[in-house]
């Protein structure tokens, strides 16, 4: 028997709960397990030599040897055979929660034969036909509200009901088994089978023929033109649907939604209430010109508020670019702004919704980042509902030997431990049961789930794709296929809940009124707004050059300075981070000059405890990556994970703002995109992402094209991200050098950004107050140098803190000259490069000769304060542009017709750099310095 049993991994495997939790249930009573369970597990012994397989469970199988040893048998008193198919009926039932997904009745095309899963076959486990008739136990909890005991056969039967229908389910891998059990009888418990009232069967098929007529109405009247139809899908739009009909009743008040192109059209018209004429109006090209540049149809985002039996439900679709999935982390930071605001119920209370389509899903790295970061403490929403439009095809890939590694698009999601509820799209009413299985799991453990709903793509990829041509065993199966609507309106014939000819009067109705462009969506409400809603008309229409008093009074940097400076009794800190406070309190105290993390962190402590919230994040946020920040202090004695850290910053006052640093995940494109909406959604905030090195910027280069820099032009999104790039040149490699500044310029336009490079301490701390205190809501790029960190020379003193000082957009030259008339050339720069400039000034005596204009702000360029201080060097015949970078990056070439504009007849504009690259820097430290010697001695004119 032992034999037997090990050669059946269900049974040993990680995958068998039950059996472990009645193993348990033993150990702790021998008396409160069936007999026939009492004697086997007080027989069971690990046979020498027997092979492992799948033995997650060894320390039970010891313990089960170990009791054989010590305690006498019973033989005789079970009957052996009937004890043995009991376990076969117990292993077919976990079979059944682990593999049935896999025969379940899922493809709507039904293009192949049924999965024949072995283990489903009760021959597997030593069951037969003679065993039908009779009775086993199904374990305690298992199909609730049925006998204990049943027939095989209705054993069979049920879980064929619950686990092969239209609705395949996969949990047996997740590791909690409250969470198991919790989704095994929700399902068992129901058989996986909706129960509608006839009304609410008759709204679902309205739902569907306004899905399907929707599609069909603009196939017609827009004959080739690109929508992305959602025809073959319809049952995704019923299932948002009821999602937002039903979520209320567990606190919900606000969905996010995040989708891509496929169904976009039938969400905003069916869904959210967008007038068909005004859809009709951006098909016709008549749509009115709102903003600088627009986008396409299926790309714009909507938001509605929508009457719900449990009250006014706000739902927002997200703008979306056509990088397809990379809307969800920024729908995740969205998300998470909102529940912040609503403080301890706002996880119940904003719920996120991504509809994915399952090549993207499984295809696009993104989801897995933000699966990862939906349990960490920064980022978690507290779950997701994720809903997958499973068109069994990928632009014109539909065979999964090509798509994916997996066996489902969904198993991406078992990463973190996310239960996959498979169903029939051509089955509204199953879609809807596993919607709200979703809401449910959802409430009880604030976690991931995702529904897989399975259908097909009528059309091709857009509406201009011939899909015969790459799929032509499919496009036969799609041709043949009658149409969700079809086969769920003869369903409900068949029942008597409508009649036939009511199924083609809802497609007119439907026409109808379309045909008059209003409102097909009648739960829309027009007079509600939310409390929670966010103001931002005044932060639209300002200007950059807003005046703030970014300076703050000594006596206020002082009280500030006591308060982040000092930590609870008998912590131990580190002696760098002893040393590190220290001089925080000499800085403070106008003792020595601040550095750039103590003008940082005057900067935060001033804003929260005056009511501005921070949130910082990036891969090493809390120390900063240059040991530079030290916002999150470490007890060096700590022996917990959750004790023993200590947020100064947290610390400031009884009312005061969130000060909120993490230490990101290993990700750069979906932590940034995340804090994109999050800014979007907090505009009160000053939000910052933070580069490990600049140039790791580059793979979220996405984000930055397609939100960043153009989110406003294309969709009137404001955002006032704070973006810090470590920037440099160093000596240190390609990689650790250039945050790719020419990337950046080359972005900005209509001033869509503001792109810093501030060259002293305390131009850091009034860039980061600026950004806070001012209404003007612009993305801010500061490229932070890594060796002024420390350089004292960078260092300011205390009286460029105190009032009356600001952010200086342009620093002039620092020489004081008897005759400014004495200069001849004029050298323009940015960052950490004029150290080395003034420095070779000086040892050459050339100060009377050359004077030296740093441009801090290199956009939106200021040229009122660059044009000032070149009007002070009259004589001045040359203007050189001096920077680190190569000749054709840096910010040379989107700088020159700037010069160029400002120089005045008879003066020549010319530059002094590296060498044009194909690299950003060079890795030899010898031929690092070389180049910096020689572009310093091409700035000041040296031989």
């Amino acid at each position: 028997m032992m034999d037997e049993q090990q050669g059946f991994s269900y049974l040993f495997g990680s995958n068998a709960p039950y059996i472990e939790e009645l193993y348990e249930n033993y150990l702790n009573d021998p008396n409160s397990v069936d007999e026939h369970w009492k004697q086997y597990f007080s027989e069971l012994v690990l046979q020498p030599g027997a092979v492992e397989r799948d033995v997650a469970h060894r320390p039970i199988q010891e313990s089960f040897a170990n009791l054989a040893k010590t305690r006498a048998t019973s033989a005789g008193t079970v009957d052996e055979n009937m004890l043995k198919k009991q376990v076969g009926v117990l292993r077919l039932m976990s079979a059944y929660r682990i593999q049935g997904s896999g025969a379940a009745n899922l493809d709507p095309l039904k293009r192949k034969p049924p999965v024949h899963v072995e283990a489903l076959e009760p021959a597997y486990h030593g069951l037969g036909d003679a065993d039908m008739a009779l009775k086993f136990s199904m374990g305690e909890g298992d199909f609730a509200d049925m006998a204990d005991k049943l027939p095989l056969s209705e054993i069979i039967s049920k879980l064929k009901q619950t686990y092969c229908g239209n609705i395949g389910i996969e949990y047996m891998y997740i590791p909690d088994s409250k969470e198991r059990r919790w989704i095994r009888n929700y399902f068992e418990g129901s058989l996986s089978t909706p129960k509608f009232s006839a009304e609410e069967k008759r709204d679902l098929l309205k739902q569907v023929t306004a899905a399907e007529t929707l599609e069909r109405y603009l196939h017609t009247k827009y004959v080739g033109q690109k929508r992305f139809s959602v025809e073959g899908g319809e049952s995704a739009i019923v299932g948002l649907n009821y999602l937002i009909q039903h979520a209320g009743k567990d606190g919900v008040e606000e969905v996010i939604i995040g989708m891509a192109h496929r169904g976009r059209l039938n969400v905003l018209v069916n869904t959210l209430g967008k007038l068909p004429r005004d859809l009709f109006a951006e098909f016709e090209g008549k749509a009115e010109v709102k903003l600088p540049s627009g986008d396409v149809k299926y790309h714009m985002g909507f938001n509605s508020d929508i009457a719900t039996p449990n009250g006014p439900m706000h739902v927002t679709l997200a703008f979306n670019p056509s990088h397809l999935e990379i809307v969800n982390p920024v729908v995740e930071g969205s998300v998470r702004a909102k529940q912040r605001r609503r403080g301890s119920d706002g996880r119940a209370q904003v719920l996120p919704v991504l509809i994915h389509g399952d090549s993207a899903f499984i295809g696009l790295g993104v989801n897995q980042a933000t699966f990862n970061m939906s349990k960490t403490r920064g980022y978690t929403t507290g779950g997701t509902i994720h809903m997958v439009i499973n068109n069994q095809i990928g632009f014109t890939t539909s065979d999964v030997r090509d798509t994916r590694s997996t066996t489902y698009c969904t198993d991406i999601a078992k990463m973190v431990d996310a239960p996959v509820f498979h169903v029939n799209g051509d089955d509204p009413e199953a879609v809807c049961f596993v919607v709200q299985a979703a809401l449910d799991y959802r409430r009880e453990f604030q976690k991931d789930v995702v529904i897989d709903i399975v259908c097909y793509r009528k059309l091709g990829h857009n509406e201009g794709d011939d899909p015969l041509l790459t799929q032509p065993m499919m496009y036969k199966a799609v041709s043949k296929h009658p149409g969700t609507r079809a086969i769920f309106a003869d369903k409900l014939v068949a029942e008597g809940v409508i009649k036939p000819e009511d199924a083609e009067g809802y497609i007119q109705a439907y026409r109808d009124a379309l045909d008059k462009g209003e409102h097909v969506e009648q739960t829309r409400l027009t007079d509600y707004e939310s409390k929670h809603r966010v103001d931002w008309s005044k932060y639209a229409g300002q200007d950059w050059r807003e005046a703030v008093e970014s300076g703050l009074p000594a006596a206020d940097i002082q009280r500030l300075a006591d308060k982040f400076t000092s930590v609870p009794e008998n912590f131990n800190l580190h002696p760098t981070v002893k040393k590190m406070l220290e001089g925080r309190k000499a800085m403070a105290a106008g003792e020595q000059p601040i550095d750039w993390g103590m003008a940082e962190t005057i900067a935060y402590a001033s804003l929260v405890t005056n009511g501005t919230a921070v949130r910082i994040s990036g891969e090493d946020s809390g120390r900063g990556t240059f040991s530079h920040r030290h916002a999150v202090l470490h007890d060096q004695k700590r022996e917990k994970f959750d004790q023993g850290d200590y947020v100064p910053l947290k610390h400031m006052s009884e009312n005061q703002a969130d000060f909120i640093v993490i230490d990101s995940i290993l990700n750069e494109e979906a932590v940034m995109a995340y804090e994109y909406g999050f800014a979007c959604s907090a505009p009160d905030k000053l939000v910052i992402w933070e580069a490990q090195f600049g140039d790791f910027a580059n793979g979220a280069q996405v984000v930055i094209d397609q939100f960043i820099s153009s989110g406003e032009t294309k969709w009137g999104r404001l955002c006032g991200l704070t973006t810090i790039l470590p920037h440099g040149y160093d000596g240190q490699g390609p990689e650790h050098s250039s945050a790719r500044l020419e990337r950046w310029l080359q972005l900005c336009s209509e001033e869509n950004m503001q792109i810093v490079m501030p060259s002293e301490a305390s131009q850091m701390f009034h860039i980061l107050r600026r950004q806070a205190l001012r209404s003007y809501r612009k993305p801010l790029v500061i490229f932070m140098s890594k060796r002024l960190l420390r350089f004292k020379d960078s260092m300011s003193p205390l009286t460029n803190f105190t009032e009356g000082s600001t952010f200086r957009p342009v620093i002039g030259d620092t020489v004081e000259r008897k005759d400014n008339g004495s200069v001849k050339r004029i050298v323009m720069c940015s960052g950490q490069v004029y150290y080395d400039l003034d420095k070779a000034r000086q040892e050459n005596g050339l100060t009377d000769d050359i004077a030296i204009i740093r441009v801090e702000q290199l956009y939106p360029f200021p040229y009122a304060e660059a044009e000032a201080e070149l009007a002070k060097y009259p004589n001045a015949k040359e203007i050189v542009w001096t920077q680190e970078e190569p000749k054709n990056q840096g910010a040379w070439y989107q700088t020159r017709h700037r010069l160029e504009r400002m120089s005045k007849a008879g003066q020549t504009v010319s530059f002094a750099g590296r060498p044009s690259s194909a690299s950003p820097a060079v890795g030899y430290l010898s031929k690092h310095v070389a180049q910096l010697k020689q572009l310093v001695e091409d700035a000041l004119g040296l031989k």
